[in-house]
């Protein structure tokens, strides 16, 4: 059972009690649950409310750590210190009860993911915890953690109304290995729960039975494998009693099949097509936004492919599978589909359905680098916009137009990336390198080169030698990040730098705040220098970059731009 953040004490310690008293054994809690997560008083009132009712010993504790509060909400942090920290706190507030199962709440994207996996096995070498895993994981970071760690077992969502984990492997892969999977938000969660009432498979189901339409919901995940552990969150004695009475019912095998159609779940294996009869085909086009799918699309396209974008389409990845049914049943023969599709789940879809109408699937991987397909986004948001929206702008323009992108959601998309494989169902993966084509020769022709001067280099000594090595009548941009700072915060560099060079200075500035960016011209992001170069006429790649840090240089070289270090001593303006 899932102990509620929110569950008030006296609710809490009578659930607890009436769920011991079922028969149920494993507690789930965490770290950070709780209005006062920071004295772990989720942990804290399991254990007490476990003592008073006499089961303090044969219950099974499952704990979760890893996580920071920032401001309002929290964000994860896997740093091993962190870790460390959390585990010790968990262990305090317990009061003593061990801690079966300790968790990673959820990967943090900024450390790297073996750092934390690591933590967590010291944990384990110590004897701090008896068992150790995975929450919120996809399939790629299990098994990168799995050659570091024992992992007992993950938890992750997983419902009716959720079949991720099932269409992303996470359920045969565990249960090929024999590590648990602890499903949470087994119902959907407290916003969908009540939409499996309504549902009449499993009213039909449950009348026939005389169980819940909730109950058939948590023995369907139960029936699913035996590594799954679904935890409920209760709040009340009764939800408990009949989360417990759950595991007690059994499907006939026709009941399996109404349940599987209605909730269109994946069949266990993927289907593979090896020699499909009639050469039916589909292409499988992948990569992070803006690496350049599209472009790879349309040579298929020229070749006699039907495309299915959903940019142009609409709708979900989902529904984008239903079209290539149709597709497919109305007899096209030759599919390319040219979209995100980051994860083994998501692919699944495309899978299952050209395995049904007999199609094989190839896939064809783009792996860009992340400062190239952010060059490619802002690009486009030029294409579309003439100039570089600002944060509010961008996030309005973003609900209607899933193309537009914040550099937060491409570097989210980064870090969920499942690298494809063969054993999806695919008859072959082909990984292609990102190449950035040249630029038509209409927009070549004479362009000329600038000099992009970042302004801490402006207060370093030997600036002035770093420019003079450009042509001095070059078109010269300074450029920097000051949050909340006014236009002309850039006029003295700007005049500074003109007072060296014969051509025209300017400057650029990006004024936004800190934290995630937001916005598309916080340097080392490459907007303010893209807008520039696009008003300005001048070419990045025929250009010279002036910069202090590595980062100006991996900007440079993003760019294509020559790169000149200024790494004298700090300097004041005269």
């Amino acid at each position: 059972m899932r102990l509620p953040a929110s569950a008030g004490d006296d609710a809490a310690s009578e659930t607890i009690a009436a769920a011991a008293e079922a028969g149920i054994t494993i507690f789930d809690t965490a770290h950070a649950y709780g209005d006062d997560a920071a004295n772990g008083q989720n942990e804290r009132l399991l254990s007490s409310a476990l003592r008073t009712c006499g089961a303090d010993r044969r219950a099974r504790i499952v704990t979760k750590g890893g996580m920071t509060r920032v401001a309002n909400a929290w964000i994860p942090d896997g740093r091993a210190r962190a870790i460390r920290a959390d585990c010790e706190s968990s262990l305090a507030a317990l009061d003593g009860l061990p801690i079966d199962l300790y968790l990673i709440h959820a990967p943090d994207p900024r450390t790297p993911w073996p750092t934390s996996v690591r933590a967590l096995a010291r944990l384990l070498d110590e004897g701090l915890v008896a068992h150790v895993g995975l929450s919120n994981v996809n399939r790629r970071q299990l098994q990168d953690a799995v050659d570091l760690v024992e992992v007992s077992a993950i938890e992750v969502a997983l419902s009716v109304l959720d079949d991720r984990a099932v269409r992303g492997g996470l359920i045969d892969f565990c249960g090929e290995r024999g590590i648990a999977v602890i499903a949470h938000s087994p119902l959907g969660g407290p916003r969908r729960a009540h939409a499996i009432a309504r549902r009449p498979e499993f009213a039909e189901i449950a009348r026939a039975r005389g169980a819940t339409p909730e109950e058939v919901a948590l023995a369907w995940l139960l029936d699913l494998s035996p590594a799954v552990v679904p935890i409920p969150g209760a709040r009340r004695p009764e939800t408990a009693r009949s989360a417990a009475r759950a595991a007690s019912l059994e499907f006939a095998p026709a009941d399996r099949v109404v349940l599987a159609t209605a909730l269109r779940w994946p069949q266990p294996e993927p289907s593979r097509v090896t020699s499909p009869g009639d050469d039916a085909e589909v292409v499988l086009i992948m990569g992070v936004p803006g690496a350049g799918k599209s472009r790879q699309a349309e040579a298929y396209v020229a070749d006699g492919y039907v495309r299915l974008n959903r940019d142009e389409r609409g709708g979900s990845l989902r529904q984008l599978s239903d079209v290539l049914g149709e597709s497919l049943a109305s007899g096209v023969r030759r599919v390319v589909l040219d979209n995100t599709y980051l994860s083994r789940a998501l692919r699944s879809h495309v899978i299952g359905v050209a395995s049904r109408h007999g199609a094989a699937v190839r896939c064809i991987w783009i792996d860009a680098p992340l400062a190239q397909a952010q060059v490619n986004l802002v690009e486009r948001l030029l294409d579309r916009f003439g100039s570089l929206p600002i944060p509010e702008q961008l996030q309005e323009q973003a609900r209607g137009e899933p193309g537009l992108l914040s550099p937060t959601r491409q570097m989210r998309a980064f870090r969920e990336l499942e690298p494809p494989s063969p054993d999806e169902g695919f008859i072959s993966v082909e990984r292609v390198r990102f190449e950035r084509s040249p630029r038509a020769s209409s927009q070549l022709s004479d362009a000329p080169a600038a000099v992009f001067v970042a302004a801490a280099a402006l207060t370093r000594s030997g600036w002035e030698g770093a420019i003079a090595s450009a042509a001095p009548d070059a078109v010269h941009l300074i450029f920097d990040w000051r949050p909340d700072a006014a236009a002309g915060v850039l006029d003295e560099d700007v005049a500074r730098v003109a007072a060296h060079v014969n051509g025209p200075v300017t400057g650029a500035l990006c004024p936004h705040p800190g934290g995630a960016p937001a916005c598309w011209c916080r340097p080392p992001l490459p907007g303010l220098i893209l807008a520039f170069a696009r008003t300005s006429g001048v070419d990045p790649s025929q250009s010279i970059l002036v910069g202090t840090s590595p980062a100006h240089r991996t900007l440079a070289t993003t760019l294509g731009a020559a790169y000149r270090a200024v790494d004298g001593t700090p300097s004041s303006a005269p």
